[in-house]
């Protein structure tokens, strides 16, 4: 039976080798669809131009789900024939039985020795007596075994059922949210034009893909308890859950942290699913053109992590970065040295401080098959590739503080952003990182002017920040609207703002709502496209710099 058994897994599961792509890497199993699924809640939080691609990635799957389906129904119409085959073998099974009852209690072959059968008749007697025992042993071995083989069988269809059923339902999740937001981006605010689009791409920043070989410095003034003490009552203050990040892989904060308690082994199996395994990694890479040792000059200068941070973790790391450029390697391209594929220093290379020399050497060949190890500094507690990265895996409760960067002291977990760049020396344009009260009226406003298209002769090209001209973002300038100005374009502009604003998010890592209490009445912003708006209208640099996602918080003093 066993192979009747692997043709039905064939049938059930077939259908996911095609979903496998590059950056998912999830294999033959129902998690193939579910990671897909888990891909669209990125996507849905983009603008109005990535819907074609979202609707073709929800059409993808559910044509997949619907073959899957279809083929779970033949399968479950194969069990039903063999079920009612079984229940008619069975009555013959009975009938096998009550013979073989019967001839086990029939009169002893030695009486018959004394009747009046010949020998002959007697040999005769014995060997039909022989046969039907082994025949109907057979047929009742048989039955038995099919009998079994159709309970399991029945068992793992109901299970694939379920996994299926589960994996519509969250498609169907999915594709409600894509339908809102289409249906909200319809109605968004004004087409930007290229200055204020300008704008926004430099406040959203570029990824990067690691902490870098010196620790990240705390900036005092970005953090929430800068704020509760500098900044004025009544100020507020947008803080984002990590930034500069595509949320994919390693956190390495979050490596950190848990090689407190965890071996490396442990940390790579919780981001990538999957534990190292041994190659041959001898032999030359190409960098930046220039052919280098693999294991003994390129690994030693990876310059991702700091050389202090606890020793699971540089290993985690050494393995990661062996595996992202083993690609490059084996298929013989030539791999950069910036952030856009991981960080390598020549003088870190050609002297390599011990702590990094020994992980690399403790895991010497060792890489994770078949995944792209992506990594980032700090991912804001959640990553689109394995979910909240928290001690309990959930965002119950007080998440943050069960959230392995927040452990692990990351300064870019929960940051207001304030400087042209991410360094703490770079110009924050003589500003602190908080709005006054008049500042976040001035963001509603804009964004009222904006999606409405309140007021007479409003250029909505001057919706950029009061401050452009002094604080130029994306190498823009202008002439803004001053905030007194933007007030004049609404027939009932926002002048105040009750208590803190109330966010809400979608489980996954997303800010989906902002509400405002003020004079005029409650206010609800989506997440995206109060990012959006903030990130056009704000002062100075400040801003919230995440790509393709808005995960934020605002407080207020």
């Amino acid at each position: 039976m066993k192979w009747r058994y692997l043709i039905i897994v064939a049938i059930a599961f077939g259908f996911f080798a095609g979903l496998v792509s590059a950056e998912t890497d999830c294999g033959e199993d129902t998690g193939c669809i579910q990671k897909q699924i888990d891909e669209l809640t990125v996507l849905l939080n983009t603008n109005k131009g990535e819907a074609s691609k979202i609707q073709a990635k929800l059409k993808s799957i559910q044509s997949q789900i619907n073959v899957a389906t279809t083929k779970l129904k033949l399968t479950e119409a194969n069990i039903k024939d063999r079920s009612e085959k079984v229940s008619t073998q069975y009555l013959v099974l009975s009938v096998k039985i009550r013979e073989m009852y019967m001839r086990l209690r029939s009169q002893p072959l030695w009486i018959s020795l004394f009747s009046t059968m010949n020998m002959g008749e007697v040999r005769r007697e014995l060997a039909y007596r022989q046969d039907s025992n082994e025949t109907d042993k057979q047929v009742i071995v048989s039955l038995v075994s099919e009998i079994g083989n159709l309970e399991s069988d029945k068992k793992k269809l109901e299970e694939q059922k379920t996994q299926l059923a589960k994996l519509q339902a969250d498609l169907d999740k999915q594709n409600a949210s894509f339908q809102a937001t289409i249906k909200d981006l319809s109605s968004k605010i004004a087409v930007l034009s290229a200055k204020q689009q300008a704008i926004i791409d430099a406040r959203s920043g570029s990824f990067i893909t690691g902490v870098g070989s010196v620790p990240i410095g705390s900036d005092y003034d970005a953090s929430i308890a800068g704020f509760n003490a500098g900044a004025p009552s009544g100020s507020f203050g947008v803080f984002s859950f990590g930034a500069y990040t595509h949320r994919k892989g390693m956190s390495q904060y979050g490596a950190k942290a848990r090689a407190e308690s965890q071996d490396f082994e442990s940390i790579l199996e919780a981001y990538y699913g999957k534990r190292p395994v041994n190659k041959d990694t001898g032999g030359d890479i190409i960098v930046n053109g220039n052919s280098m040792n693999f294991e003994d000059k390129y690994l030693m200068g990876i310059a991702e992590m700091p050389s202090d941070w606890p020793e699971a973790a540089l290993k985690a790391q050494a393995v990661a970065a062996r595996t992202y450029a083993y690609r490059y390697k084996q298929e013989g391209k030539s791999i950069c040295t910036t952030e856009s594929c991981q960080v390598y220093s020549e003088t870190k290379a050609n002297n390599p401080p011990e702590q990094w020399k020994k992980a690399v050497n403790d895991t010497r060949g060792k890489i994770l098959e078949d995944v792209v190890t992506y990594y980032s500094s700090t991912t804001g507690g959640y990553l689109s590739t394995s979910g909240w990265d928290t001690t309990d895996k959930s965002a119950g409760g007080d998440w943050t503080t069960k959230a392995w960067e927040s452990k692990a002291g990351s300064p870019w977990f929960y940051k207001a952003w304030y400087r042209s760049g991410y360094k703490n020396s770079d110009n924050s344009c003589g500003r602190k990182p908080w709005l006054s009260e008049e500042e976040m009226a001035d963001i509603i406003n804009s964004w009222l002017v904006l999606k409405q298209g309140e007021g007479s002769g409003v250029d909505t090209g001057r919706i950029v920040p009061v401050t452009i001209s002094s604080c130029k973002v994306g190498g823009q300038s202008g002439e803004p609207y001053s905030m007194s100005e933007l007030r004049s374009k609404l027939s009932n502009p926002v002048t105040s703002i009750s208590g803190k604003p109330v966010l809400t998010n979608d489980g996954s890592g997303n800010t989906t709502n902002v509400r405002f209490s003020t004079n005029r009445g409650e206010i609800n912003i989506s997440g995206l496209q109060f990012k959006e708006v903030f990130n056009t209208r704000a002062p100075g640099y400040i801003s919230i710099p995440q790509k393709g996602f808005a995960f934020f918080n605002i407080e207020r003093k």
